[in-house]
Formats: structure tokens, sequence, C-alpha cells
């Protein structure tokens, strides 16, 4: 602060209330409808009626909310793409070293070729 200079507060009107107020009134709608408060209110229930409380409160809300959470199902779609890629994978590995072999049939050893 500069010494002798004056500061004008702003000063705080009922509409700055009223309009930040409104605001939370929105976020809480979109939290209600959206699930999120139901969802941490069954969390939080649930760590009010554990008998034994966890050491970490917070590590219990991460897993009840990792685990009440579903599954995207482009997740799941992922996970079945991925499954078949590696049985084509090892499919294509397997198939390479038979025709390796075969191939190692109709070629003459490599100490063959260098006498040539």
């Amino acid at each position: 602060m500069v010494p002798g200079a004056s500061y004008a507060l702003a000063p705080v009107t009922m509409a700055h209330y009223k309009a930040a107020d409104s605001k939370r009134e929105q976020f809480r709608r979109y939290l209600e409808k959206s699930g999120v408060l139901d969802t941490l209110t069954k969390v939080l229930v649930a760590l009010y009626e554990e008998p034994e409380k966890p050491n970490s409160a917070l590590d219990f809300l991460k897993h009840h909310l990792g685990a009440a959470t579903p599954e995207n199902p482009e997740i799941e779609l992922l996970r079945l793409e991925l499954a078949e890629m590696k049985e084509k994978y090892e499919a294509t590995i397997e198939e390479n070293k038979k025709l390796k072999a075969k191939l190692a049939q109709y070629e003459p050893p490599q100490e063959e070729k260098r006498a040539e």
C-alpha cells in the first residue's frame, strides 16, 4: 500500500449475492442431475456406517468412487479388440516360425553359401 493513498472498496450489493447464489444453485442442480450428489452421498454413508474407520478416508472415497462408476462401453470394446490383436499376433509369430523352418529346408546352409 502507498502511504497517503486512499483505496475505495467496491460496494457489495444484493444483486452480487443473488448472482453468486444463482450460480451455486445452477451448479447444485447440475451435480444433482448428473448423479454426483447421489453417488457422493452413498459413499459417505458407507464410510459413516463402516464399523472400523479406515486410516485414510480419502483412500476409502477413491476406492469406492472408482468402484461405483460404470464401465465405459468404449473401454470394454478396446479390451476385446486388444485381446483379438494379441491372438492374431501370437498366430502370426507361430506362422512365421513355421515358414522360417520350411524355408530353411530349401536354402543351403550358411557355410555352403560362403564356399561358392
